[in-house]
């Protein structure tokens, strides 16, 4: 069964670019315009995820949140261009799973609801690791096992990985690693490589031939589906 997204924004023409990006990863999309709408559409049908923008028409993001978290469970990802820190801890405080701020790379936003998906979807069915290439990975508890042995990774390697694991076989620029993982627009690309190395003298039996995180030439890294388990 397809999952199922309701994309709660006012501003038509950004919702429709959302629901595209996510209509082309195999997601299913439905656009609400107000809280209003998105309680009416609630009430008539199943979600598996919601993005929420904060300033809507009427009833605001913060109060269908707080209101929503009574009934559901189900992940929210709050897409708003409202970025003060007081607003983005009081979205996260009440019930929020991931708060993005405008403007964002929407092929980035897609991801992160893809890999959203995927580990809901794991934790329903009980399973909570990732395994490729002789490696376990427990991204909730930030742990990479090799067997029995613990691979030890600094916080930021981690994400990168856990941004790359999460969306296989799918390529990333530099760009939109840096947009996902360090969460700003514009910064020093040139870090991604960096950490990419890290990564690949650390998993890869032959880190100058590597196996696992791919280059995709003019595009970026990619992880390999191959290397699954």
């Amino acid at each position: 069964m397809k999952a199922n997204v309701l994309i709660i924004e006012d501003e038509l023409s950004l919702a429709e670019l959302i629901a595209m990006y996510l209509n082309r990863e195999g997601i299913e999309t439905s656009i609400a315009g107000s809280a209003e709408e998105a309680d009416r559409q609630l009430a008539g049908g199943s979600f598996d995820l919601i993005t929420l923008d904060i300033n809507l028409p009427g009833k605001d993001g913060f109060e269908f949140l707080q209101q929503f978290r009574r009934n559901y469970e189900i992940p929210v990802v709050i897409v708003s261009a409202r970025e003060a820190d007081e607003d983005i801890i009081m979205g996260l405080g009440i019930g929020a799973d991931e708060f993005v701020t405008k403007p964002f790379a929407p092929r980035v936003l897609a991801a992160r609801i893809r890999a959203m998906l995927r580990r809901a979807e794991q934790g329903a069915s009980g399973r909570d690791e990732i395994r490729f290439a002789g490696y376990s990975m427990d991204i909730d508890g930030f742990l990479l096992k090799r067997g029995d042995e613990r691979v030890k990774l600094s916080a930021r390697e981690f994400e990168v990985l856990a941004f790359l694991v999460q969306n296989p076989g799918t390529a990333f620029s530099t760009d939109e690693i840096y947009t996902s993982v360090w969460g700003n627009a514009y910064g020093d690309i040139t870090t991604v490589g960096v950490y990419v190395q890290r990564l690949r003298r650390k998993l890869e039996a032959e880190p100058s031939n590597p196996l696992i995180i791919e280059t995709v030439p003019g595009r970026g890294y990619r992880f390999s589906r191959d290397v699954l388990e």
